[in-house]
C-alpha cells in the first residue's frame, strides 16, 4: 500500500463524515413532515403527486397494509418494465432499431431492477433503447431506492413510537423520498457529471474510425441522468457495458471520487437520521462506528493483496525474482486512469452497499481481494450499505446484538427502551435465514448443473467463485459480478431472477411485522441492568455478530473458493 492510495481514502472518509450530519438531520425533517429549505421550490410538486394520485397526507398504515402497498407498487411496477421490453422495437426513441428483449432477460432485467439489485446479464448497448433506458430502468432506479429507504423509516418508527398501530404512510414516505431527496440529488449529480464529460444526448450512435483504420461504434444517449441517480440510489446498472469503467460514464479521477461518495451519502446519512428519530443521535453514530470499523478492514484486505499482485508472475519470468510477484501490483482488470487504490476503494465501496456499480473487473482480483465483495454482500451489505436496506440491516444485527447480550446477562434483552421478545427475534431471525437459505440453495443446485458449468469463463476453485457470487450478487440485491460468469441462459436468468425477488421482500416483510410489533410496545424505563447501546462496547459487539453470523454461514463456501484459490495460487497451482 502506498502514501498516496492511502491518502486519498482517508479523504473520501473525511467528506463523508462531514456530510454524514446534515443530509440525516435533513433526511429525518423530510420524513416527519416537517419544513425544510427545499419546501418553497417543492412543495407543490408533492402535493400535486397527493391529489393525482388521490394520497392522504395525514393518513397511516398498519404494518400489513404498509408492506400491502410495497408489494402491490413493486408488482406493478416490475410488470410495466418487461412488457416496456418485450415490446421495445415498436416504440419510439430507439435510433439503432433494437430488437425487443427475450422472456426471460426481460423477466431477469425487470426483477433486477424492481428489487434494487441491476444485475445485468444483457450488453445494454446493443440491448435497450433510449426509451426502455429512461422509461423502463432510470425510473426503477428512483422507485427501488424509494422503496428501501421507506422500508426502514417503517422500521426506525417501530423503536421511535410506542403504544400505536401504524407505522406510517408507504405512499407518503415514497413520495417525500422521491421529491426531496433524490430528485434534488441526482439534477445536482447529473449536472456534475456533464461538467466532468460524462454524455447526456439523444443522438444515434456515432461511427467512427479507429487508427488501424477500422470501424468502431460510439455508443450516445441520456447517460449522465441515469449514472446520476444509479450511484445515488445504490443501484448499479450501467448505461454501458463497461460501466464506470467506460469513460463516458466516469470521465475523470473527481466523477470516480464522486460516485464513490454518491454511494455512501444517503446510507451514512440516514444513520443520523435513525439518531435524530429515535431522539438520541449517539444511537445513530453507534451504527455509524460499527459500520466504519467493517469498512476500513475490508478496505486494508482488499487494498492490501491487490498491492501485492500475483507471486507466480515472478516464476513464469513475467515479472522480477526480486519482487517475488507483480512489482506494480495487480493491475489486471482495472482502469490505468484510477490506480489500485482507487480501484480497491471502489470495489469494497460498491459491495458494502448494494450497488453493484464497478469501475474494474472483480473477475480479475486476486483470491482474497475478490473474498472481501463477495462477502461484504453475504453479510448483508450492512457497512453502511444500500439507500434503506444499510440501516434496516445493521438494525436487524442491533436486535441479535442485544439479544445475544440479554442472554450473557440473565435479563430480556432491549433496544431504545423497547423489550425484545420472542416475535421479534423469530422474524429477525427469518430475515437472515433467507439470504443464507437462498445464496447457498441456488449456488450449491447450480454448481451440479452442467447449464450453469458451461457458462464459466473459469475453472476449479475460481469457477465456484463465479457461481457463489452470481447468486449472493442476486440474492444480495448487489448487481455485480465476476464478469466472467455468462449469465443470460434461460435457467440463470430465471432463477437469479427469483433469487434477487427472494432477497428482497422474504427479508423486507418479516422485517416490517418486527417493526409492527414493536410500535405497540411501551417504553421501558433505564435501569442500572439496561445494556447501554451507544458505546465502544456495544459497537464491538456489533461488529462482532455481524461477523460471526457470516462466518458461520457462509466459511464453507468460501473455503471451496476464494480461500482455496489463495493457498493454490501460493502453491504455484493455476486455473484457466
Amino acid at each position: 500500500m502506498t502514501a498516496n492510495g492511502i491518502l486519498q481514502i482517508a479523504l473520501y472518509f473525511v467528506v463523508l463524515v462531514a456530510l454524514t450530519r446534515p443530509l440525516g438531520a435533513y433526511m429525518a425533517k423530510v420524513f416527519a413532515g416537517e419544513r425544510t429549505w427545499m419546501h418553497r421550490l417543492l412543495r407543490p410538486l408533492e402535493a400535486g403527486v397527493y391529489k393525482v394520485c388521490g394520497i392522504d397526507e395525514a393518513g397511516e398504515q398498519h404494518w400489513t397494509s404498509y408492506a400491502g402497498a410495497l408489494l402491490v407498487f413493486s408488482a406493478l411496477s416490475l410488470l410495466f418494465t418487461y412488457l416496456l421490453m418485450r415490446i421495445q422495437q415498436w416504440l419510439p426513441m430507439n435510433p439503432q432499431g433494437l430488437g425487443n428483449v427475450g422472456e426471460h432477460l426481460a423477466f431477469n432485467t425487470a426483477a433486477s431492477f424492481t428489487t434494487n439489485t441491476n444485475w445485468q446479464s444483457y450488453t445494454p448497448e446493443t440491448t435497450m433503447s433510449y426509451l426502455s433506458q429512461m422509461i423502463g430502468l432510470a425510473t426503477h432506479n428512483f422507485w427501488s431506492a424509494a422503496a428501501g429507504i421507506c422500508v426502514a423509516i417503517a422500521f426506525v418508527r417501530g423503536f421511535a413510537r410506542h403504544s400505536m398501530k401504524t407505522l406510517g404512510s408507504f405512499w407518503v414516505d415514497f413520495t417525500r423520498c422521491t421529491v426531496y431527496i433524490l430528485l434534488p440529488l441526482a439534477v445536482v449529480g447529473a449536472l456534475l457529471l456533464v461538467s466532468q464529460g460524462a454524455i447526456q444526448n439523444f443522438q444515434p450512435y456515432t461511427t467512427a474510425a479507429t487508427v488501424e483504420g477500422t470501424a468502431q461504434t460510439i455508443p450516445q444517449g441520456p447517460l449522465a441522468s441515469q449514472e446520476a441517480i444509479k450511484m445515488i440510489g445504490t443501484n448499479g446498472g450501467g448505461f454501458t457495458n463497461a460501466n464506470s469503467a467506460h469513460p463516458y460514464e466516469n470521465p475523470t479521477p473527481f466523477s470516480n471520487f464522486l460516485q464513490m461518495l454518491y454511494i455512501f451519502i444517503i446510507p451514512a446519512g440516514l444513520t443520523y437520521t435513525f439518531g435524530k428519530m429515535v431522539k438520541d443521535t449517539r444511537q445513530g453514530w453507534a451504527l455509524f462506528a460499527a459500520m466504519s470499523v467493517l469498512f476500513f478492514a475490508g478496505v486494508a484486505v482488499t487494498y492490501h493483496f491487490e498491492q501485492a499482485g500475483n507471486p507466480n508472475l515472478a516464476k513464469l519470468g513475467i515479472e522480477s525474482a526480486a519482487t517475488a510477484g507483480q512489482s506494480g501490483g495487480n493491475m489486471e482488470g482495472k482502469e490505468v486512469r484510477y490506480g489500485i487504490a482507487n480501484s480497491a476503494l471502489f470495489t469494497v465501496i460498491t459491495t458494502d452497499a448494494s450497488c453493484g456499480a464497478v469501475n474494474n473487473v472483480h473477475d480479475s482480483l486476486t483470491p482474497l481481494g475478490g473474498l472481501v465483495p463477495m462477502i461484504n454482500i453475504e453479510l448483508g451489505e450492512v457497512v453502511f450499505g444500500g439507500v434503506g436496506s444499510g440501516l434496516y440491516g445493521m438494525l436487524l444485527f442491533a436486535v441479535l446484538a442485544v439479544f445475544i447480550a440479554g442472554l450473557m446477562v440473565g435479563r430480556t434483552p432491549e433496544y431504545l427502551g423497547k423489550k425484545i421478545e420472542q416475535k421479534e427475534v423469530k422474524m429477525v431471525m427469518l430475515a437472515v435465514l433467507v439470504l443464507a437459505f437462498t445464496i447457498l440453495g441456488f449456488a450449491g443446485a447450480g454448481a451440479n448443473l452442467g447449464t450453469v458449468g458451461s457458462s464459466l469463463g473459469n475453472h476449479g476453485p475460481h469457477g465456484f467463485s463465479e457461481i457463489l457470487y452470481a447468486y449472493s450478487s442476486a440474492t444480495g440485491n448487489n448487481g455485480s459480478a465476476f464478469a466472467g460468469f455468462n449469465a443470460n441462459t434461460p435457467y440463470l436468468d430465471t432463477t437469479m431472477g427469483l433469487a434477487m425477488l427472494f432477497g428482497r421482500f422474504l427479508m423486507l416483510i418479516p422485517l416490517l411485522a418486527a417493526a409492527g410489533s414493536l410500535a405497540q410496545k411501551k417504553l421501558v424505563p433505564v435501569s442500572a441492568g439496561t445494556f447501554p447501546t451507544h458505546g465502544p462496547l456495544f459497537v464491538v459487539l456489533l461488529v462482532g455478530v455481524v461477523v460471526i453470523v457470516g462466518a458461520l454461514t457462509f466459511f464453507p463456501a468460501l473455503s471451496l473458493g476464494p480461500v482455496v484459490e489463495h493457498f493454490l495460487m501460493h502453491a504455484g497451482r493455476l486455473w484457466s
